[in-house]
């Protein structure tokens, strides 16, 4: 603008001065010219730091829309960071107090645990004993058994052996039977006494006989000699009162002929009377009647060690 001004008054003086020389305005001409061509530049220059300005506006604005935003991301990420420490404080602490009680927990289930392997092995030790006790009884009880059977076999040829020895007098009121673990050798009055008497017969007293040699072969065998009546009341005279005293005493008949025998054992004898008591069949007909007058003479194994393996047992 001051150099429009001074062009202006330059030209203003020439024109008031006609006496000026054409070298001086000639040289005034190159000065305006060259003055243009500058004003020009410095147009021209203005205009470009002018757009330079605005772009530096425009920049500067952009900046600014970016530097508000990511002031705006911060604020957030700072938000979002104090709710995420915020919410892992609360969790660390939630954590703190599960692990507290876990441990508290976990020491009580282990106590708990302890008193319970405690009493599993005390259950255990209780157990393994029983087994014990269990095995040793079984192992009695497999004795016993063995006991038992050997009992019941050697029965079973006792028996054999009696069927044999007697085998004459089987079907002349005879029979040997084994039951109970015991062999029976019944035999009827008919083949041992007369009616009303305790006299042992011939036939009688041999088939007695035979059966003591069985029973000599087998001392340890317990005899007990059994007579029986039916239930007619005792007709005879004498020292006999009733059917008790009959039975009995033919009950001794038989066990003082077994006597005569050395080697059958005396204490293993017992003679009684059952009278009418113990009948087999019903006294109501003539056939029941013979059957239940009879001498029964029953045979027991020993059986002490079976009683004390039973014992050992209990």
């Amino acid at each position: 603008m001051i150099k429009k001004a001074s062009i202006g008054l330059l030209v203003v003086a020439m024109s008031m001065t006609s006496c000026v020389s054409k070298k001086i305005y000639n040289d005034l001409e190159t000065k305006y010219s060259d003055l243009k061509k500058e004003n020009r530049s410095i147009a021209d220059q203005n205009a470009d730091l002018q757009k330079a300005k605005n772009q530096l506006e425009l920049d500067r604005d952009a900046l600014t829309k970016d530097l508000n935003s990511t002031k705006d991301e911060l604020a957030k990420q700072k938000a979002d960071l104090a709710a995420a420490q915020n919410k892992f404080k609360v969790l660390q602490d939630s954590y703190n107090a599960l692990e507290k009680n876990s441990n508290d927990a976990l020491e009580k289930n282990m106590a708990k645990n302890r008193d319970l392997l405690a009493q599993l092995e005390a259950k255990s030790k209780k157990l393994a004993e029983e087994q014990a006790s269990l095995d040793k009884t079984a192992s009695r009880l497999n004795e016993l058994e063995a006991m038992i059977a050997a009992k019941e076999a050697a029965m079973r040829k006792l028996k054999e052996t009696l069927s044999k020895a007697l085998n004459g007098f089987e079907g002349k009121g005879l029979t040997v039977e084994q039951k109970n673990g015991k062999v029976y050798v019944s035999m009827e009055n008919k083949l041992l006494f007369n009616s009303g008497s305790w006299a042992v017969g011939t036939e009688g007293r041999r088939a007695v006989v035979e059966l003591g040699k069985v029973l000599g072969d087998n001392p340890d065998l317990s005899v007990l000699i059994e007579g029986h009546t039916d239930d007619d009341p005792y007709a005879g005279s004498g020292p006999i009162a009733n059917n008790w005293d009959l039975s009995t005493k033919r009950a001794t008949a038989i066990v003082n002929i077994l006597s005569e025998n050395t080697k059958i054992n005396k204490q293993k004898l017992t003679a009684a009377g059952r009278s009418e008591f113990s009948p087999l069949a019903s006294n109501a007909t003539p056939e029941g009647k013979a059957k239940n007058r009879r001498i029964e003479i029953i045979l027991t194994p020993r059986l002490d060690e079976i009683a004390e393996m039973l014992n050992s047992i209990n």
